[in-house]
């Protein structure tokens, strides 16, 4: 590999290994038939873009270089193998004879094509044959590109876990075999589930990082959001139209999340201006569609109550009475103690914060978010307008040891430092 990539170029490949890699990988897969092989034959196709396009230059298009270059990358692969193999040999005959039809036809990966594998490839990452977590673990790196340290900070497993989940679901995916397809309409159903929660715990991850430098990361919601869209596209169902209106309305209040520093700003002080009134307006109508259906479920519920939120001018003329009413019909859908907790701080900005707090300490004595910093900084929250400032503090500085997010850890410490 040329070492004297110049910078610019560098930055441009970069740039496209992160936003065309899972369009790539997918078409590789459909070509190759083999998860392993097309992910090798990309990661060369990649190498040898660095080679070439500092002499050559970038081409106009470049994904559909990268795909052929990764097929020829492969075919070769299998033709030195191919004397220890004969059905290996028999495979790059059949690979390079595609490939030769398809370049003939000088139209060889149509965008809509390309969109039809990614749909393909999530499906198949999603196969009830393979365990949930393998079925997340491998969906979030094959399709969606993300890094395995990524994937292991949002299940809160250490990547080693989190790589063994990824080799144990591609094995079984090749040796069931599990076929690369778009399920049937009666198969559709069981599949989805997994599908939209992964589509979600990738919007999750981009929303609020789960550590790192910075509270969101766009390229992820950006890419859950696509995501979302596709899978609506193709099964419109309420879950589905409900999940991508909470993703929008989530989204559209990115802008006002942080400060031009990189510093937190919390719901109530936003300025509300800053949100994105495109998005709004989509996922409010995308809501109104899924709540038509008596099939809707928590996806949808959860939208509801983003969409009361931004709807609101302010914190003071919000809702809350009917965001406790949709926390409490998500709960019974649902049951979840991080949802219990939302629910509690809405009891709060409805009730006060006595009420807020004792609905926390409930949620925290039943021990399953001990080690979850937000409900520490809800409970330190109370505590401050109350006016405890010994407990609001140790409750904000238990909050501080256990998230990795810097900018949280930055308004932790600020809190901290106010009570002082």
């Amino acid at each position: 590999m040329s070492q004297n990539v110049p910078e610019e170029l560098s930055r441009t490949i970069e740039t496209l290994y992160r936003t065309e890699s899972g369009r790539i990988l997918a078409t590789l897969v459909r070509l190759l038939g083999d998860l392993d092989v097309a992910e090798e034959a990309m990661h060369e196709a990649f190498a040898a873009a660095l080679d070439t396009w500092p002499e050559a230059g970038v081409p106009d298009n470049p994904r559909p270089w990268l795909i052929s270059t990764a097929r020829f990358k492969a075919i070769d692969g299998m033709r030195r193998r191919a004397r220890f193999d004969s059905v290996q040999n028999d495979l790059a005959l059949y690979l390079d004879a595609r490939s030769n039809e398809a370049h003939s036809n000088e139209v060889p990966y149509e965008d809509e094509e390309i969109e039809d594998d990614r749909l393909r490839l999530i499906f198949t990452c999603c196969h009830p044959a393979l365990p949930p977590e393998g079925q997340l673990a491998l969906t979030m790196r094959e399709v969606c590109g993300l890094t395995t340290e990524e994937i292991a900070r949002a299940f809160l497993v250490t990547p080693a876990t989190l790589a063994q989940r990824i080799v144990r679901a591609k094995a079984k995916i090749r040796d069931t075999p599990i076929r690369y397809e778009v399920p049937s309409p009666q198969e559709l159903p069981e599949r989805l589930g997994a599908v939209l929660q992964v589509v979600y715990l990738v919007f999750n991850e981009g929303y609020s990082a789960a550590a790192g430098a910075e509270v969101t990361r766009a390229e992820l919601t950006a890419e859950a959001i696509r995501l979302g869209r596709l899978v609506s596209e193709l099964l419109p169902e309420p879950e589905v139209i409900g999940l991508l209106s909470l993703m929008l309305l989530q989204e559209s209040r990115r802008a006002a999340r942080t400060s031009p520093t990189g510093e937190l700003i919390l719901l109530e002080n936003q300025d509300r201006s800053l949100w994105n009134r495109e998005q709004i307006a989509e996922g409010v109508a995308l809501l109104e569609r899924a709540l038509k259906s008596r099939g809707f479920g928590s996806y949808t519920l959860q939208a509801a109550i983003a969409a009361v939120h931004a709807e609101a001018e302010s914190v003071a003329v919000t809702d809350w009475r009917q965001i406790v009413a949709l926390y409490g019909r998500l709960i019974r859908i649902q049951p979840s103690p991080v949802v219990e907790l939302n629910r509690a701080v809405a009891i709060a900005m409805r009730d006060g914060p006595e009420a807020g707090l004792a609905h926390i300490d409930a949620v925290l004595e039943d021990g399953e978010l001990a080690n979850y910093y937000l409900a520490h900084s809800a409970r330190a929250d109370m505590y401050r307008r109350l006016g405890r400032t010994a407990e609001a503090r140790s409750s904000y500085e238990k909050a501080l040891a256990l998230t990795q997010q810097e900018p949280e850890r930055q308004f932790l410490r600020e809190r901290i430092r106010q009570l002082k």
